[in-house]
């Protein structure tokens, strides 16, 4: 009996191992799962704190290229506007420059004034009014008065007075008033059209050969002035009219060449234009 019972409950615990394993295993897995959800809510925690600092950090970017921004605008503005001061500054500069070459000028005219005023005018001999030849024309002869003088004129004065002879056909005042204007203030920024207007003057007055002497001092003492482009188209004006056609047509060709923006290139090309090529060499025979 006693052995009956024994081999009775070997066969339960036989029968019951696997069961008792299978539980064993089961609550091994629903451990490992407890534990996995518990990562998985870490790491949920992990990322939501992550994307926290990311958009506090994307924000305090944003915040800082805004920054950025605004001060390189203000940065450009500085520099905009420090520009522009230079550009004022440097106009400004250059009229005191003009100003100051003016006055300059105009104080050697008056040194020059003061200078001549100091050594006076000749002296001539008194006349005695009871000699018996007063009066009469033998003897030494009568002086010729003084042509007018510019002593003292400012170069602005000097200059306007001999262009106000040419503008009214004066040609030999004009001519006269810019040579004593020439002479007096060599480095006037007005001497290249001084010059050139010497040049317009003979070439108005027909006086081609010294129109064209004077347009050559313009392209030769001037080269960078503003009047040279007009000279060279002028001078080969003035030798056209010399019948020297060649030489006309290489002043037009030069100024077209060297000033191919400028008013006298569109006027010299109209004029080669008009007179046609060069021709070649027993072309005619």
């Amino acid at each position: 009996m006693h052995k009956t019972i024994t081999a009775a409950a070997a066969v339960l615990l036989i029968s019951a191992a696997p069961a008792l394993a299978q539980s064993r295993a089961d609550r091994q897995m629903m451990a490992d799962i407890r534990m996995l959800q518990e990562q998985a809510q870490q790491l949920a925690i992990t990322l939501a704190t992550l994307n926290d600092s990311l958009k506090a950090i994307n924000a305090r970017m944003d915040k800082s290229d805004e920054s950025t921004r605004k001060g390189l605008a203000d940065q450009r503005l500085v520099v905009e506007n420090m520009g522009g001061d230079l550009r004022v500054i440097r106009e400004r500069t250059d009229e005191t420059n003009v100003r100051i070459n003016t006055l300059s000028q105009e104080m050697d005219a008056l040194r020059t004034s003061i200078a001549q005023i100091q050594c006076g005018p000749a002296t001539t001999a008194p006349v005695d009014p009871l000699a018996p030849d007063a009066g009469t024309t033998t003897g030494a002869p009568a002086a010729t008065p003084a042509p007018p003088s510019s002593v003292g004129l400012s170069p602005t004065r000097m200059y306007e007075t001999a262009f106000a002879d040419y503008a009214a056909g004066q040609w030999s005042l004009a001519i006269s008033g810019f040579e004593a204007f020439l002479k007096t203030f060599p480095k006037s920024e007005m001497a290249d059209e001084a010059e050139y207007y010497i040049g317009e003057t003979h070439y108005a007055s027909g006086k081609y050969p010294e129109a064209v002497a004077a347009f050559n001092a313009v392209i030769q003492n001037y080269p960078a002035s503003n009047s040279t482009p007009q000279a060279y188209y002028k001078r080969g004006a003035a030798q056209e009219r010399l019948k020297d056609v060649d030489a006309a047509r290489a002043s037009w060709e030069l100024v077209i060449k060297e000033y191919p923006d400028s008013d006298a290139a569109r006027l010299a090309k109209q004029n080669l234009d008009r007179i046609g090529p060069a021709k070649k060499p027993g072309a005619g025979l």
